[in-house]
């Protein structure tokens, strides 16, 4: 994965961040029949919005839960869920990681808690949060709104977030877009772009 020394990002203006949370998942615990039923299609929504994002430059974070395997790196969880035998194997080939994404390794719900995320999110000079992934009701919503503790700006796409119930991820989406302040508008409608250059357009609004 990138590293500070062959990082990308960094020689050009850049104040957004996607996170992809617990994403590369094995889906086997209880209900996670049913959170993948949901999981798949936004799957294949968030491989496109990535997809958009790496071709602005956009700095990908994959946000993972180490699931109890305190002796396991990301690259070891990701080879555990890409088999074939195991029942999150399409997704995680769909969002299978590139060498030039980061990665972070949570041990609780939210992003932030425990984790190095605010020190790279500083190096990145990231101001606004694209947040996706599951549960939308659970670690999504720990870590957005943890990040508007933080000052992000949060975009949380519609499409791209799933939970065990289409009505628990409505919940959580309506009160981050009206507790947290978060653009809910879905990935096919976003203005990438947009979102990258908002800061650096916000300031020459202020002149």
């Amino acid at each position: 994965m990138a590293t500070p020394n062959n990082n990308p990002h960094v020689t050009e203006y850049q104040h957004v961040a996607l996170l992809l949370v617990d994403v590369i998942n094995d889906f086997e615990f209880a209900d996670g029949e049913k959170l993948i039923r949901y999981a798949k299609p936004m799957a294949e929504k968030i491989a496109r919005l990535k997809k958009q994002a790496k071709e602005l430059n956009i700095p990908v974070l994959y946000i993972n839960d180490n699931y109890g395997r305190w002796q396991s790196d990301f690259q070891a969880l990701v080879d555990h869920c890409i088999q074939e035998d195991v029942r999150g194997h399409e997704i995680t080939k769909l969002l299978e990681p590139e060498d030039d994404d980061y990665f972070v390794l949570k041990p609780q719900f939210s992003a932030f808690f425990n984790t190095p995320l605010d020190l790279l999110l500083e190096y990145l000079n990231v101001k606004s949060l694209i947040i996706t992934g599951v549960a939308g009701n659970m670690c999504v919503h720990f870590t957005a709104n943890d990040a508007y503790m933080r000052g992000y700006k949060l975009y949380l796409p519609s499409d791209c977030t799933a939970s065990n119930h289409e009505e628990d991820n409505r919940e959580a989406l309506d009160l981050m877009e009206h507790v947290l302040q978060a653009d809910t508008t879905p990935s096919d409608k976003i203005d990438l772009e947009a979102i990258k250059y908002y800061w650096r357009d916000k300031k020459k609004d202020v002149r």
